[in-house]
């Protein structure tokens, strides 16, 4: 996996207590990206970012790229209050006593981090991501420092689901892999599946005769489709209390590689199933040559 140095908010450690003001100078003077909590948000849209000590302000402007969700759009900026903030010192002042005056810019992180990104995230680049939110049509990362994409819902898993909280939770660290870029939009477009195995690698960890664990995907009048992994699923003889998002346990009956294709049968219903199952992923760095199932 490419290192990027430009980690998702909320990844990185905070700006550490106890620090001195010579240090927030260096900081201002390199344009190193910390990191803090905000903490506030103005009638002026202007946040404030506790951190190491110290208190900061973001201007409104400063808050958010333009090409990311829209530098005039409120809610980008309330919607940091509570949450780790990615930012850099654009400027120190002293007040008489003493105390000092910082303003901050997630912006200016954001313009470093889309930089790295439009440099190293060429197509079929594999990077670490974090979840942001989830919504129907598709599942939100970070990419660092904020700079958000799109997994559309057809490119988590080949295995079908019906929304996105199948597969991920809001937090949850993940790889993605760069499908294309348009540079003068700062958008990267990004997929996941195939990070996810191929049919066959998948196959590979289960046997005729095994009894394990899967979960129901699909209902039709012919059968069940059960998922084994996020890119293996199987069909079972139709079951009356079968439905989707529902866990069971079944038995392999066959596995066809030539033909791909697996027969189950259900042995028990466990209900609606409570949390995404966890992630194994074949491929977790370099840049995919091809893209495979």
């Amino acid at each position: 996996m490419r290192r990027n140095e430009y980690l998702p908010e909320g990844a990185g450690p905070l700006f550490p207590d106890g620090q001195p003001l010579s240090a927030l100078r260096q900081a201002l003077e390199e344009q190193t990206v910390l990191e803090g909590l905000a903490v506030r948000c103005d009638g002026r849209r202007d946040l404030t970012v506790r951190f190491g000590g110290y208190e900061g302000t973001i201007p409104r402007l400063d808050a958010v790229h333009p090409a990311i969700s829209g530098a005039e759009r409120d809610i980008a900026v309330l919607s940091r209050v509570g949450k780790p903030t990615c930012f850099t010192i654009t400027r120190i002042d002293v007040d008489g006593g003493g105390r000092p005056r910082i303003t901050l810019s997630r912006r200016a992180a954001q313009e470093q981090a889309i930089a790295w990104l439009l440099e190293h995230g060429g197509p079929g680049t594999v990077l670490p991501a974090r979840v942001t939110h989830l919504e129907r049509f598709g599942a939100f990362v970070d990419l660092g420092c904020g700079v958000t994409s799109l997994i559309p819902l057809e490119n988590i898993s080949v295995s079908r689901i019906s929304h996105p909280a199948d597969r991920f939770r809001v937090g949850q660290d993940i790889l993605v892999a760069v499908t294309g870029v348009e540079s003068a939009a700062c958008r990267f477009y990004l997929t996941h599946k195939e990070l996810l195995g191929t049919w066959l690698e998948n196959a590979a960890f289960f046997a005729p005769g095994d009894a394990v664990s899967g979960v129901v995907r699909g209902v039709k009048e012919y059968g069940i489709f059960i998922e084994l992994t996020p890119n293996l699923s199987g069909l079972a003889e139709w079951r009356e209390d079968a439905a989707a998002g529902n866990a069971v346990s079944v038995y392999i009956k066959s596995i066809r590689p030539d033909a791909r294709k697996i027969k189950l049968q259900i042995i028990q219903n466990l209900g609606p199933l409570r949390e995404p199952g966890e992630l194994r992923y074949f491929i977790t760095d370099g840049v995919l040559e091809n893209w495979r199932y």
